[in-house]
């Protein structure tokens, strides 16, 4: 295998474009911190020629990218992600939940040793002459000290203890020594010196990389922003070492260096954790798809083989129980399979000879011959993926405005900081007959530190993780800034009827008899399908055990697949069944024909109850509204929302509930695909859409929603694919989530107010030359605690359980695994 084919098997994966004459493909990124990471990303390949539309998902760790391939080749794209400073890897493989939590430990100590270098540099420099001294390392210490200790809290509070003071020490030992007179200068500007190169070449490469790459393609974002800063700050400490200027603040204008690096790592950390702690969905999609099929020889020999190794044509044994791994047509055996992945709907289809079944549907009590019609790449679970990425990839996050503003404002701050240092040394030179040097290179470097937008960086995040400890006391899960940012602009919610307007499971709705007897015929009836595993037997037997009747043996019992049963119960022959099992058999159901259009308008699934070959009754199932289901209808209208009612279920079944609901709009009959589709047809006048629903046929849709919500009790994959999880069982959570929501908003707005305001005054105070860069520091360490406060309010606790399971989720996601290993080992 070539070089190249090599690198393309590992690294991309094509896929077709909507565009005519360009190609698509789908790169997995490491390294992806926050949202301003994705704008660098599609600034960098936007600008390549024969890029057409790049689209970046911070969620999913993904880029799409449609080019043209007679103009630009998929190693160039990727070649100039790597120039950028992102890792690649496989696009066909989940990077795992330990490698994720590993770079997330990683960052974290990262972290910790900027927090070490940043309390030591303001040991360094500090100072207690007067109240506004004590700012810098009072509100340095102040949050970085219990931030320190939450890090290393999963190994223990005694060892978490023991490393808070082993990076405090440094710190208080330059303190006293500078007191004691050990330290003095030059020394101690040496020292800061060397704390802050080590800082930005050994703590921080990463970022220098980042900067170095991005400037090169004329990006300024914010690790230009920051270097730039960072190496400000050490030209000036240099300025001071020389010894030209008497008095200088060598060592300070190298903490500034430290402390600005130090914030930066900060909010790059605390974006991650926000983003790491939402999982894959994608993993759990995929994870339903054996990674083995049995396969069956033409000689009729079965053997094992990995489903990628599985053609079109080729045939697999699937025995009870097990899960479908492949699309394909039945050539023998029939069984009830659960295809409710496909339906969203709780009762089992019957499939026979000659029809489909969809690969990771769970296959009932037959065994079937499978002729495979698709491959692994191209079956029904590798579209929901694709789907399901595509959706996530492609959403408009409104975090992004941010990353809009930065384009303009990080451009700016660069240019005003030469032009303040050159004003300066030309205006003191011109007026005074010699350079000012020293306020001059105060006025470029406190423009830098005024102007990084560190708070900026963690405006969202910090808001993010309030709103999600006040989900959290409500029974709602809050995964993504679309959740916190854009539900409360939602003016229609797509309602999924099975599982989110109703319990998600059939029962008896009504039992007729023609002689009135229906205790007697429901008990018959429970008795004949007692035998059955079929979920609407189930059903039935449920039923007779709630209403207190004895439960008949049957014998001479027979299932026919996708029919009815037949049983011997009290010496009587029993048939039950749908209406068509009657017909077949030639029983009359003239006396009972009225009562199942009925039935069946009402939305209801009606089987015929015989005894002695004479039809004694009818049987309804149904699945029950949710009790709060018609309020939370009502109330979305009040607040704005227009409610559609989409369900894979027939027309019969769902008009009945949307008129218990009053709501107008319905869509049913639909498919997976068809979810999404609906949901881009509501999308396309720009109107926020919001969906709500439970099965992993709705993944699609949850994730092409402007918010995709998963209603309690949902699949795992519904879960994972939405931006919002109900673990409430009550339709009225919806109208919580939109509150928080809103509120959330507003908080966010807040900080990022806050944020610009703070660099709308200090960028131009700090043109005058009069600001200290401490000073500056103070003041940008200051804003970061303002909207660190606004974030938190009164729970700070939110944020520190949230930091302490950083190592922790590991720990128990291991042991998870090997307690499932045990399993099998015993098994």
């Amino acid at each position: 295998m070539s070089l190249v084919t090599e690198e393309r098997r590992q690294l991309w994966a094509s896929e077709p474009s909507a565009a005519p004459g360009h190609e698509r493909i789908r790169a997995r990124i490491a390294g992806l911190h926050c949202s301003l990471c994705t704008g660098t990303i599609e600034k960098a390949l936007g600008r390549m020629d024969g890029v057409d539309t790049v689209a970046v998902s911070l969620t999913h760790e993904q880029a799409l990218v449609d080019y043209d391939p007679q103009r630009v080749s998929p190693e160039k794209i990727l070649g100039t992600l790597r120039d950028v400073g992102y890792d690649l890897y496989d696009p066909r493989k989940l990077r795992p939940f330990e490698e994720e939590e590993r770079d997330l430990v990683r960052e974290g100590a990262r972290l910790l040793a900027a927090i070490a270098a940043s309390l030591t540099a303001i040991g360094l420099i500090a100072t207690v002459t007067w109240i506004w001294s004590v700012l810098v390392p009072a509100s340095v210490a102040a949050l970085m000290v219990p931030l320190s200790f939450a890090l290393l809290r999963p190994a223990g509070n005694l060892k978490a203890l023991a490393g808070a003071v082993a990076i405090v020490t440094p710190g208080v030992a330059a303190l006293v020594l500078r007191a004691t007179g050990v330290l003095a200068e030059p020394l101690i500007g040496w020292l800061a010196g060397a704390l802050a190169v080590g800082v930005v070449v050994g703590v921080a490469p990463h970022i220098l990389r980042m900067a170095y790459q991005s400037a090169r393609r004329g990006i300024l974002n914010q690790h230009v922003l920051l270097e730039v800063g960072a190496f400000a700050g050490i030209a000036g400490g240099v300025i001071g070492l020389t010894g030209v200027l008497p008095g200088y603040p060598t060592a300070a204008f190298f903490a500034v260096s430290v402390l600005v690096a130090n914030y930066h790592i900060f909010s790059e950390w605390l974006s991650l954790l926000v983003k790491t702690r939402s999982s894959q969905s994608v993993k759990k999609l995929l994870d339903l798809q054996p990674d083995l099929a049995r396969l069956v020889d033409p000689d009729g020999a079965e053997s094992e083989v990995p489903v990628e190794d599985v053609a079109i044509g080729q045939l697999v044994r699937v025995r009870p129980g097990e899960r479908i791994p492949l699309d394909g047509r039945i050539r023998s055996g029939s069984s009830a399979i659960d295809l409710s992945l496909v339906t969203g709907e709780p009762v089992p289809a019957e499939r026979g000879p000659g029809e489909e079944v969809v690969g990771g549907s769970i296959n009932g009590t037959g065994s079937l011959l499978i002729e495979v019609t698709a491959t692994h790449t191209e079956g029904f679970l590798a579209q929901v993926v694709r789907h399901v990425e595509d959706a996530r990839a492609l959403k408009p996050g409104i975090l992004h405005l941010v990353d809009r503003v930065l384009r303009v404002y990080t451009p700016t701050v660069l240019t005003i900081s030469p032009l303040a240092l050159l004003g300066w040394l030309a205006g003191s030179w011109a007026l005074a007959g010699e350079p000012d040097v020293r306020r001059a290179v105060f006025a470029a470097l406190s423009v830098l530190v005024m102007g990084y937008p560190c708070a900026v960086g963690i405006a969202a995040p910090l808001a993010i993780v309030r709103g999600t400890g006040a989900a959290a006391d409500r029974g709602i899960v809050m995964r993504t800034g679309e959740a916190f940012q854009t539900f409360r602009l939602v003016k229609r919610i797509v309602l999924d009827k099975t599982g989110t307007l109703t319990q998600g499971r059939p029962t008896v709705r009504a039992v007729y008899a023609l002689d009135g007897d229906t205790e007697t015929l429901l008990a018959l009836a429970a008795g004949a399908e007692s035998l059955s595993e079929h979920s609407l037997a189930r059903a039935v037997v449920t039923a007779a055990h709630e209403r207190g009747l004895t439960v008949p043996e049957a014998e001479e019992f027979a299932s026919v697949t996708g029919s009815g049963v037949r049983a011997t119960v009290h010496g009587r022959a029993v048939l039950v069944g749908q209406p068509a099992f009657f017909s077949d058999n030639d029983l009359d159901l003239t006396a009972v024909t009225g009562r199942i259009d009925q039935l069946q308008a009402a939305g209801h699934t009606v089987i015929v109850v015989a005894v002695a070959g004479t039809a004694s009754g009818l049987i309804a199932l149904g699945d029950e509204l949710r009790a709060d289901a018609a309020d939370a209808v009502a109330r979305m209208r009040a607040v704005g929302m227009d409610p559609v009612l989409v369900t894979g279920d027939n027309e019969r079944a769902a008009r009945p509930v949307a008129d218990q609901l009053g709501i107008t709009q319905v869509r049913a009959g639909v498919r997976p695909e068809g979810k999404a589709e609906i949901v881009r047809g509501l999308q396309a006048d720009g109107t926020r859409v919001a969906m709500v629903g439970d099965g992993i046929n709705d993944a699609p849709a949850l994730m092409q929603a402007d918010v995709g919500i998963a209603a309690g009790g949902g699949t795992d994959i519904a879960v994972e694919s939405a931006d919002i999880v109900l673990l409430r069982n009550e339709v009225t959570a919806v109208l919580d989530a939109r509150d928080i929501s809103d509120r959330s908003y507003r908080r966010t707005r807040t900080n990022v107010g806050l944020a610009f305001t703070f660099n709308g005054i200090g960028v131009p105070l700090a043109t005058t030359g009069l600001v200290y860069p401490v000073w500056a520091m103070i003041a940008m360490a200051a804003s970061v605690t303002t909207i660190f406060l606004n974030s938190i309010g009164t729970r700070p606790s939110l944020l520190f359980q949230a930091i302490s399971s950083v190592g922790r989720q590991g720990r128990q996601h291991d042991a998870e695994q090997a307690e499932t290993e045990h399993q099998r080992a015993a098994a």
